[in-house]
């Protein structure tokens, strides 16, 4: 412990948000306040961003048309996802796997466009802008559990498609379709563990030392 730590009940509030964070599916219809929604995504765009890039674009959809056509898209990729799973088609399409009628707000990520120019942190790992949008989005997950609203990240559809309903530049990639909202309950673990789909591994089986392979 550091004289730069937080106190106790602000540690412990950390890891919980942290422990509690859902990928929520159930959403209980409702509203988000203007000025928490602008709170929420805040606290993504203050997340890491290699170089400073800050790659995020943020695009809020209000139209119910544009709401509707991007279910559409997720019901296809969906669709495509089952027949791509075999023997599992079956189990997946039993699953619940996105709230985008039923949320209070429906928000896409993406990556901007010009993204080749920005060199530093990039040149070997092209990827890490993607990785800072991710930090931005989990910045948005944390936040949003704090304030007791539900969020649901949907990757079930076609980019360029995406991309194209909503006039994204050339060069630019929706990354996530995320659903926010209050919800009746939050899942008391991760839903497709609950569902039977698939369960946490624990750290040890993650965590290395040294050399890959090598438990600590």
């Amino acid at each position: 412990m550091t004289e730069h730590a937080y106190s106790d009940a602000e540690r412990a509030a950390l890891y919980r948000v942290i422990a509690e964070r859902r990928d929520m599916r159930h959403f209980s219809g409702g509203s988000v306040a203007p000025a928490l929604l602008a709170r929420l995504l805040e606290a993504a765009h203050q997340a890491p961003s290699v170089g400073l890039m800050q790659p995020w674009r943020f695009i809020r959809i209000t139209r119910g048309d544009l709401r509707e056509a991007i279910h559409g898209l997720v019901e296809e990729e969906r669709v495509r996802t089952a027949e791509a799973l075999g023997e599992r088609s079956d189990a997946f399409m039993k699953l619940k796997v996105e709230g985008i009628r039923d949320c209070a707000e429906l928000l896409v990520a993406a990556l901007m466009d010009g993204r080749e120019a920005h060199v530093f942190g990039r040149r070997t790992l092209p990827q890490m802008d993607l990785a800072s949008l991710a930090c931005a989005i989990q910045n948005l997950w944390l936040a949003a559990r704090a304030e007791g609203l539900g969020m649901g990240w949907v990757s079930l559809f076609e980019p360029a498609a995406l991309g194209e309903l909503l006039g994204l530049p050339p060069g630019s990639q929706a990354v996530a379709v995320l659903c926010l909202g209050p919800v009746e309950r939050f899942y008391a673990a991760p839903m497709l563990a609950l569902e039977g789909w698939r369960q946490p591994r624990p750290l040890e089986e993650l965590l290395y030392q040294d050399q890959w392979g090598e438990r600590p």
